[in-house]
């Protein structure tokens, strides 16, 4: 089994390459290829491999290229795991939406916008290119922002599935708490990428008992101190949300601390830094701890899941993915990606049927589904006006003043990236 790791030179890829090298009977690779332009980073990054594979037994041979065409060439599946002009664009990201007194954050508001209007043409560029080598590969999306990228993966035909690890991480905090093993923890998550609820948290699968209320009555201050949200605000909704929900429940909070802060795009960059230098030390041999407050914590568990299934492998059988909506959310448009539990096999990801959504959430999952629309819009067919709408849609802008002012700083910030800027 041949899987190509396109981003291969991210500071993430260990974490990933721990994972395939612990769950090799899962998904038993042959041949593991780390694309990346960033040829220093790609050999620190793929020498680190290599001694991980190594050092646990993995007898799989790890590839490292620029060349994107002969990296993809043959593979069964792609990882995309992308950032369009690196840790500088993200703190420009991050940055400029607050002079305008919006959040300043790389997958959602304004800065999330112009991720995805620098990220979706280059994904759909490699996307083509895995096409004409080999049209059978699965792509599999970690790219952000996951919903707007696998949408414009889908809707150009390609065999793909978003992947988070929202869920994964909820999974596994909660099965912490309860005592028992990830596999036994099934979730209600219902939602878009970075906009999901926890409705219930099921033991044995899709029909266990729901012990939700369990887990909020006997941990809720530890799960709203994670979240960063008051332990009554979740009292009152009975429902755990993503810690993204902060950006919309608590936007002006939010807003304030940012100011009075380096942003994370600064902090990753500083990590990064720090952990370039220990991957280059030839004694190093497995991730470092360091690498835990990177970010991306169970992505390669997730990864290796998702891709075990779709390969026809030993992966489990329910899955949250991001994928078409087809129906699942009524109220949503059927090529609407949602994110969502999902059966997952070598045909695909089929979400699972979803209770009524509450009006609160479903009011929210319909708002910013229609800025995803018109972000893709943007994304696909440029233009000021385009922008001024998306941003215009989204509620955490909303105000034409906003808008218009982000537009002018997001085209400014990122005009070596908008080909028709």
């Amino acid at each position: 089994m041949k899987l190509t790791v396109v981003g291969g030179g991210s500071t993430y890829t260990p974490e990933l390459i721990d994972g395939f090298a612990r769950l090799r009977d899962t998904l038993p690779i042959t041949e593991l290829v780390l694309v990346d332009p960033a040829a220093e980073r790609l050999d620190l990054v793929g020498g680190l491999a290599r001694r991980i594979f190594a050092k646990q037994d993995h007898a799989g041979k790890i590839v490292t290229t620029t060349d994107l065409d002969a990296g993809v060439e043959g593979a069964d599946a792609v990882l995309l795991q992308l950032r369009v002009g690196g840790q500088a664009a993200r703190q420009q990201d991050e940055t400029w939406p607050l002079e305008c007194g919006c959040v300043g954050q790389e997958t959602t508001g304004a800065g999330g916008l112009a991720k995805a209007l620098r990220t979706v043409p280059v994904v759909l560029d490699i996307a083509e290119r895995v096409r004409r080598t080999n049209p059978d590969a699965w792509i599999i999306d970690f790219t952000n922002p996951v919903g707007i990228v696998t949408r414009a993966l889908l809707q150009a035909g390609h065999k793909a599935v978003g992947l988070c690890n929202v869920a994964i991480g909820f999974q596994r905090k909660f099965a912490g708490l309860l005592g028992v093993t990830p596999s036994e923890v099934h979730l209600d998550h219902v939602g878009l990428n970075h906009l999901t609820w926890e409705r219930a948290v099921r033991l044995g699968g899709p029909e266990g008992e729901n012990v939700l209320p369990r887990l909020l009555a006997g941990h809720g201050d530890a799960i709203a101190d994670d979240l960063r949200l008051p332990r009554p605000v979740l009292d009152r909704l009975g429902v755990v949300p993503s810690y993204y929900l902060r950006y919309f429940y608590a936007h002006d909070e939010v807003v304030r601390e940012l100011g009075t802060k380096p942003s994370r795009a600064a902090e990753v960059a500083a990590m990064e830094k720090e952990l370039l230098d220990m991957y280059g030390d030839p004694a190093l041999d497995e991730k470092p701890a360091l690498l835990a407050k990177r970010g991306g914590a169970f992505y390669s568990e997730a990864a290796v899941d998702l891709a075990a299934s779709l390969l026809g492998g030993g992966g489990s059988p329910y899955q949250v993915v991001n994928t078409y909506n087809n129906g699942t959310l009524p109220f949503l448009p059927d090529d609407a990606v949602i994110e969502t539990q999902a059966a997952v096999g070598a045909t695909g990801a089929t979400p699972l049927p979803v209770a009524p959504v509450d009006p609160l959430y479903a009011g929210l999952i319909a708002n910013v589904t229609a800025y995803e629309d018109l972000a893709l819009e943007a994304a696909l067919r440029g233009g000021r006006d385009r922008v001024f709408k998306a941003l215009l849609a989204h509620p955490l802008v909303g105000q034409y003043a906003y808008a218009d002012g982000l537009t002018d700083r997001l085209i400014a910030h990122n005009r070596e990236h908008l080909a028709w800027a």
